[in-house]
């Protein structure tokens, strides 16, 4: 069924689902503060653009929030994404209003607040490793969350500190997830009675710059690490 949606956000994340939405013939219209990056979208997606705030109750009535299906707010600030869905919902009646939250804990608070789907980009990150998403893909998703999060790839050596242990007994933070285990081609859905072994590629998402003391729990020296990714938002 065709929809009407807007998008508030920017970056290749925001294009990427313009393509993909207008490919199965939704009508899409995109909401960004930022006029280049205005032109650049309505230049890559052939969308209706809007230049402004999308939590702005005049910018989301320019943009047809009255007719909507859809809210998708996609900034990397979650007061901001919140107060859209709100407008969104209570003033023009949208009837489903989803938002990124870049800080995992505050799901709950979009939740709680009438918000349809909120969702993090670390969940989404574990989700796409689940269905052995390639790099790449991860890797554009990583324009989501103002550089938040992290996504290293390591691979263990026989002299590693995690070689021969479980996840429970490595001890690493609540801040730092081991997303998956690469052994022999076979990606592993890590638990915490996994015993790691030599070869092993992990794929472990973390804050950034939160990491380097679990790194080392695991790694030994940083400079065995490769990241795939430091971006910053291009909202």
């Amino acid at each position: 069924m065709k929809q009407r949606i807007i998008l508030i956000g920017g970056g290749e994340t925001v294009y990427f689902l313009a393509r993909q939405l207008k490919q199965r013939d939704h009508h899409i219209t995109i909401i960004n503060r930022n006029k280049a990056h205005c032109q650049k979208l309505f230049d890559q997606t052939a969308s209706i653009v809007v230049h402004g705030e999308g939590s702005e109750r005049k910018i989301l009535e320019e943009a047809g929030a009255r007719q909507a299906d859809v809210v998708l707010a996609m900034t990397p600030h979650d007061h901001d994404n919140l107060i859209t869905c709100q407008i969104a919902m209570k003033i023009f009646g949208v009837p489903r209003t989803i938002a990124l939250v870049n800080d995992p804990n505050n799901e709950d608070v979009f939740t709680k607040l009438g918000v349809t789907t909120a969702f993090s980009s670390t969940r989404i990150i574990a989700k796409m490793i689940e269905r052995h998403a390639h790099f790449d893909d991860i890797k554009r998703l990583m324009h989501v969350g103002n550089g938040k999060v992290q996504v290293t790839d390591v691979e263990l050596h026989r002299d590693a500190p995690a070689v021969g242990k479980t996840l429970a007994e490595l001890g690493i933070s609540e801040n730092t997830l081991v997303a998956s285990i690469v052994r022999d081609e076979e990606v592993i859905i890590p638990r915490g009675n996994n015993q790691l072994q030599v070869g092993d590629h992990l794929l472990i998402i973390s804050k950034q710059g939160e990491d380097e003391a679990d790194l080392r729990l695991i790694i030994g020296e940083i400079g065995e690490l490769s990241e795939l990714d430091e971006m910053e938002t291009k909202t």
